[in-house]
């Protein structure tokens, strides 16, 4: 076992996938000579060269178009957007092409690519550079999102999402990038469309994704010291979503708090609730509570940045009222 922080992971996982398999490669601004604006691909180049780690004009639209291209003729691109907020310019190619030409080719052409990179409010970076794009492209067909949250999951995830022959949006958060796990010497692979059972507990289900996991977990040590019992599970797969183990912890603690980083109106939380009343209604013994980012732009002051994602403390009051609730 060896501590490695969360971009080393992501890091190892790339550098793995490409020598594993010679059609992975690497492409966006600034992930070669200059490793990457996170140090996620730093020193490939030296390694592989610079036409497998591709150092691309600011063109997101140009360059995400050429990755599907090549996909289409069997590469495994790995698109890096230096902030996922600038992937809105390519958005026309991941969800009229990269999304959707395995159908309307009926199956002619696979699209093995990754896009991934940093995203999610950090430590004021403006409005623009916080962007949660996971509502953006929920609605999209054709689309897998995954959201890592650990060194551990960073790397089995992205392992994974390269290996598979169907895009994939892979969010990381820019704030977890420094976090330190014992990662297993030997390879391994995680599956994309499987929650993490963080703790399991019989009062609520919490379910959460990235960042937010870390949010529940300072929450849950606060609820513990008071005798609550909550059952956190990080979803990991935003689409699909693991109905097999959300529904199995709502069966048990039939009480359910969502809690996201993303924007309330719209956002994953929205869909899981929705997906939750479709298809667990009869369980719930109160209604399914979303706590999520406000509806408008971050702003740049530090502390109105806090003010707008959801914080510990109101994680701790949220389950105290839920619980008191119990018939």
């Amino acid at each position: 076992m060896a501590e490695t922080l969360l971009f080393n992971a992501l890091r190892e996982a790339i550098d793995e996938e490409m020598a594993r398999d010679s059609s992975v490669f690497v492409l966006g601004e600034d992930v070669g000579h200059y490793g990457g604006s996170y140090k996620v691909t730093k020193d490939l180049y030296k390694k592989y060269g610079d036409l497998r780690v591709l150092d691309t004009p600011i063109a997101e639209n140009s360059f995400t178009g050429m990755a599907v291209g090549a996909a289409m003729t069997g590469l495994r691109p790995i698109i890096e957007g230096m902030n996922m907020g600038f992937l809105l310019l390519a958005f026309n190619q991941i969800a009229n092409n990269a999304g959707m030409l395995r159908y309307t080719s009926g199956g002619n052409y696979k699209i093995p690519m990754v896009i991934r990179g940093p995203g999610g409010v950090g430590r004021q970076l403006g409005a623009e550079h916080s962007q949660r794009l996971e509502a953006y492209f929920q609605g999209v067909p054709g689309l897998k999102l995954v959201a890592c949250s650990t060194p551990y999951n960073a790397k089995g995830l992205l392992k994974a999402a390269i290996r598979d022959d169907n895009p994939v949006l892979f969010f990381e958060h820019v704030l977890l990038y420094n976090l330190k796990e014992n990662l297993p010497d030997e390879s391994y692979v995680l599956p994309l469309d499987k929650a993490e059972m963080v703790r399991e507990g019989k009062d609520v289900t919490i379910l959460t994704y990235s960042r937010m996991r870390h949010h529940v977990t300072t929450a849950v040590k606060t609820l513990e010291k008071e005798g609550f019992d909550p059952e956190v599970i990080d979803l990991i797969s935003l689409k699909p979503l693991d109905f097999e183990t959300i529904g199995a912890s709502i069966r048990k603690t039939h009480r359910v708090i969502i809690v996201e980083e993303c924007m309330k109106s719209g956002g994953i939380g929205a869909e899981l609730t929705a997906s939750i009343n479709d298809r667990l209604f009869d369980e719930l013994d109160a209604p399914v509570l979303r706590m999520a980012s406000q509806d408008i732009p971050t702003p740049y002051n530090g502390s109105l940045e806090n003010l707008t994602i959801v914080q510990p403390p109101q994680i701790v009051e949220a389950v105290q009222k839920m619980v008191a609730l119990r018939v």
